[in-house]
């Protein structure tokens, strides 16, 4: 057969809508690192964003149970309705927010939750604010839809929160969604009543802006914070308001792939749409896991909380003993989110110059064998990410190096 030499010529030509996205920088640093790790060397990973820990064994029990009475099947599009309303209970139990089952969808992953509200509700143009550091993901799920990104920029004194004032200026005509992170990833900042009211009074201003919150590390928060979701802080912005959460952090269901949401009828409809035409259903035997974590023990919660708290006061402690650096103390999820500024530039013990917090890491990686993510990865720089879901033992000895390896700058 004769193969048309234009066409061999041509190649693949990529849609527009992901010219300028890529893979996650967090994956990339992910897999560079396991591939240094494969060939011999001692890589320590503190880039992964899910916990260490185990599924609860009541949950892989539930899972199996589905397997064994044949639940294999298809399931209702958006969730059955058994987890359809274990997320009801949940949203009235924990946030005291009353959703019907026809505003609750349920997704393969709180990443598709996002993208089905973006594809069903952004128009060529129409603009997302998005607070920095933010999770990668956001934007580029938002230019994929047809939507553009407004980053703005919050900064460390201001606890890596977004401001009232900025919030105000950032909104124009165009504007569809806010979307807001508490507990945050990557900085682990997280939003009190305190700080979410003067944020809720400016979108009671604006009522063609829409809320979306990001609340997957709800279950993971520090000292004496108390947990809260603006829909129950502020009822009138209830039919505007995405709420998203998930299993993913607080059961360590990363890889079962289950995101829920509750909001308004008529997106939640237009999301089922998008995802009729994506995926369809959940997996079956993920949802019936989920079910059982929603529904079932809930006291492992705490014991993991407790245990993620720990090892945040020691690497806090660490890294605010090591010259250059400074790290604020995140009040939830399970990062780190530490300045580097004060190594920017000094030299390594190779002669290079550590001109941003890119450099840094990865000089991290090639010498110390520790492997972190740069905040420019995350819209903020100098800063870098370090997970601490992993083990006390890995955590002491990856300090150490970091330790060392600022030691050595010059």
């Amino acid at each position: 057969m004769t193969v048309n030499p234009k066409i061999e010529e041509a190649g693949f030509r990529p849609a527009s809508r992901i010219g300028a996205v890529g893979v996650s920088k967090i994956l990339q640093i992910g897999a560079k690192a396991a591939a240094m790790k494969r060939e011999g060397l001692p890589i320590i990973i503190l880039g992964a964003g899910e916990p260490d820990f185990d599924t609860p064994d009541n949950v892989k029990d539930a899972a199996k149970a589905a397997i064994d009475a044949g639940d294999t099947k298809y399931t209702a599009l958006d969730g059955t309705p058994a987890l359809k309303k274990a997320v009801v209970e949940k949203f009235r139990r924990e946030n005291g927010v009353d959703y019907e089952i026809d505003e609750v969808t349920v997704a393969t992953g709180a990443k598709q939750i996002l993208f089905n509200a973006f594809m069903a509700s952004l128009d060529h143009g129409d603009q997302v604010i998005i607070p920095t550091p933010y999770w990668t993901s956001y934007s580029d799920i938002v230019e994929i839809c047809g939507g553009v990104s407004v980053l703005v920029s919050c900064d460390a004194e201001a606890g890596f929160r977004l401001q009232a004032e900025q919030l105000e200026q950032a909104i124009t005509p165009k504007t569809r969604w806010v979307l807001l992170n508490s507990p945050s990833n990557p900085s682990g900042a997280a939003y009190a009543l305190q700080d979410y009211r003067p944020l809720l009074d400016v979108l009671l201003r604006h009522p063609h802006v829409w809320l979306m919150v990001d609340d997957m590390y709800e279950h993971i928060v520090y000292d004496d914070f108390k947990f809260v979701t603006p829909v129950a802080l502020e009822p009138a912005l209830k039919q505007r308001t995405l709420t998203i959460n998930g299993v993913s952090k607080a059961y360590a269901m990363t890889g079962w792939r289950i995101g829920y949401a509750g909001g308004p009828k008529a997106l939640i409809k237009a999301m089922a749409v998008i995802q009729s035409q994506a995926t369809s259903c959940p997996s079956s035997i993920s949802q019936a896991a989920a079910l059982e974590a929603l529904n079932g023990p809930q006291e492992l919660l705490k014991e993991r909380r407790e245990s993620f708290q720990k090892r945040r006061d020691f690497v806090v402690s660490r890294l605010n003993e090591i010259d250059g650096l400074s790290c604020r103390t995140p009040k939830g999820a399970f990062y780190t989110f530490a300045s580097c500024a004060g190594v920017l530039g000094k030299k390594t013990p190779k002669g290079n110059t550590i001109n941003t917090d890119a450099d840094f890491t990865d000089y991290l990686l090639q010498e110390a064998h520790v492997a972190v993510v740069p905040g420019s990865a995350f819209g903020l720089s100098p800063f870098f990410r370090i997970s601490y879901a992993t083990s006390e033992a890995e955590l002491m000895e990856a300090l150490d190096r970091i330790s060392r390896a600022c030691a050595e700058l010059r």
